[in-house]
C-alpha cells in the first residue's frame, strides 16, 4: 500500500498555515454574546435591533448586479486553481477578485473597525469571520448588511438543517456557513488500547500525567460543563463555579501533563500524552499521515465552530456578493470546495457527490478520498451533530471578567 504521507491532500495540509492561524482566534473569539461586544477592546456604540423584514427589502430594493465581486478570506480555503470562483465568472460573468487577508478574527475586526465606525467602505463585498466576539461586534454594532433570503435560492435548498438558523445568528440574518470544525478527544492507540467514549477518561487516575487539555478558557469551560452534563450554552454562574472546581480538581490531582494551545497533536501522536482535548482537522491530517490518533465527539458532547460568510456595511457590490454566496451552496461546487479545506461541510449532499466521484478513481487519489468520505471528522454523524455545542456566552461585561477569571485560575494557576 502506498504511503498516505505522500499524497498531495496530505502535503497540503502539512503545509498549509490556515490551521495554525485558525486556531490562535479562538484564544480571542470564544464569546458571542453581543453585550460583550460593546464592552470588549474599547469599542463602543449602541447595539442595533435585528432588521424589520420592511428594512430588509428597502434596502435591496433596486439594486443590481455590478459584475464584481471582492471576496475576503481566510488563507488556504479555496482550491488553488480557483476552480470555483472561474466556475462563478463563466456562468454569471462576474468577475471575482479574491484575497486571502484574514488569519485572525481578532486583528481583522481591529482595522475593519475604524472604517466601519467612520461609515467608510471595507473595499471588501465578502468577508468570513467565526462565530465569536468580533462577529458579534459587526451585528451588534450594525456593521453587518441583513441578507435578502429570496436571493439564496442554493442556500435554502441544499444547507443541512443545523447550518440553518444557528442560535449566534437567528435565521441566518447577517450570515450564512462556509465551514465548520469540532473540538473533540484525540488519543493515541497504541497507548490506549480500549476505545475512548466519555469525557471522564479526561479526568480517569489512570492516565495521570497523560492528559492534555486546551489552555483556552472557552475550550475548558466547555469541557469542563460537558463533564457535568451542562449545556454549555445553557449554562449558569453556579455551573461554571462547578466546572472549574472540577477541573482544578484534575489539576490537583496531577492527571493533567499540560495545557495546550498548538503544540497537542504533536504531543499525542509521539505519546507525550495519551489522550486530549483536540480538533477534528488537526487529527484528520495525521490520520492520513498513518499516525496512531483517534478522535471521538464523546457521548457528553463535544463543541462545534462556523466561519461564516457575510457582507459588510458599504460594500460597493452587495447583489453579486449574495449571488457568489449562494453559489457556493451548488452541491457540486461546495464538494470542490470539500474537497481541498477538508473541513466540515454544511451541504450534506456533498457526502454522496464525493463518494460517486471516488467510484470512478483508482489507486492513491481513490484511497485519499475514500479516506475523507468515511471521517466523521469532515462528515460528523447524525448522532455527533446531536452532541456538538457552542461556546458559553455570558451576557455582561462582569459575566465575561468572571468567567475568564475562574477558568485561566485552571490554566495559568
Amino acid at each position: 500500500m502506498h504511503d498516505p504521507r505522500t499524497s498531495p491532500a496530505f502535503l497540503r495540509g502539512m503545509t498549509r498555515s490556515r490551521s495554525v492561524s485558525r486556531r490562535d482566534v479562538f484564544r480571542l473569539t470564544g464569546l458571542s454574546a453581543a453585550g460583550l461586544a460593546l464592552s470588549a477592546c474599547g469599542v463602543q456604540g449602541q447595539q442595533k435591533a435585528a432588521p424589520k423584514p420592511s428594512e430588509v427589502a428597502d434596502f435591496w430594493a433596486g439594486k443590481k448586479k455590478n459584475g464584481k465581486v471582492v471576496f475576503a478570506n481566510w488563507p488556504e480555503y479555496m482550491p488553488e486553481d480557483r476552480g470555483p470562483l472561474k466556475k462563478f465568472e463563466q456562468e454569471t460573468g462576474i468577475t471575482v477578485e479574491y484575497l486571502e487577508v484574514i488569519e485572525e478574527n481578532a486583528s481583522f475586526f481591529g482595522k475593519a473597525e475604524p472604517q466601519l465606525r467612520a461609515g467608510q467602505p471595507l473595499g471588501y463585498d465578502i468577508i468570513v469571520m467565526t462565530n465569536g466576539t468580533q462577529f458579534a461586534k459587526m451585528q451588534a454594532l450594525g456593521y453587518l448588511v441583513a441578507l435578502d433570503h429570496k436571493q439564496l435560492p442554493n442556500f435554502a435548498a441544499n444547507a443541512g438543517a443545523k447550518y440553518k438558523n444557528p442560535a449566534y445568528d437567528p435565521n441566518n440574518t447577517y450570515s450564512i456557513p462556509y465551514t465548520s470544525g469540532m473540538t473533540g478527544i484525540a488519543y493515541n492507540t497504541k497507548y490506549v488500547k480500549d476505545p475512548i467514549k466519555s469525557i471522564q477518561a479526561l479526568f480517569d487516575p489512570k492516565y495521570k500525567g497523560k492528559v492534555g487539555m486546551m489552555a483556552d478558557s472557552q475550550e475548558i469551560a466547555n469541557y469542563g460543563l460537558l463533564a457535568l452534563g451542562v449545556a454549555p450554552e445553557q449554562s449558569t454562574r453556579a455551573d461554571w463555579d462547578k466546572a472549574a472546581a472540577m477541573l482544578q480538581k484534575q489539576r490537583e490531582d496531577g492527571i493533567v501533563r499540560k495545557y495546550y494551545d498548538q503544540d497537542y497533536i504533536d504531543a499525542v501522536s509521539k505519546g507525550d500524552v495519551w489522550l486530549t482535548m483536540g480538533w477534528s482537522g488537526d487529527v484528520f491530517q495525521r490520520q492520513l499521515a498513518g499516525e496512531p490518533v483517534a478522535f471521538v465527539v464523546p457521548e457528553e458532547g463535544g463543541t462545534i465552530w462556523t466561519d461564516n460568510m457575510m457582507i459588510p456595511k458599504g460594500a460597493a457590490n452587495p447583489v453579486d456578493a449574495l449571488m457568489l454566496m449562494d453559489y457556493l451552496y451548488k452541491p457540486e461546487i461546495a464538494a470542490e470546495l470539500t474537497e481541498y479545506i477538508q473541513y466540515v461541510t454544511p451541504v450534506p449532499a456533498v457526502k454522496d457527490l464525493l463518494s460517486t466521484k471516488a467510484a470512478g478513481l483508482k489507486g492513491e487519489d481513490k484511497e485519499a478520498l475514500e479516506a475523507m468520505i468515511e471521517s466523521p471528522l469532515i462528515f460528523p454523524t447524525e448522532a455527533d451533530y446531536a452532541k456538538l455545542h457552542t461556546y458559553v456566552t455570558p451576557s455582561t461585561p462582569a459575566e465575561q471578567e468572571a468567567f475568564e477569571s475562574m477558568f485561566q485560575a485552571v490554566t495559568q494557576g
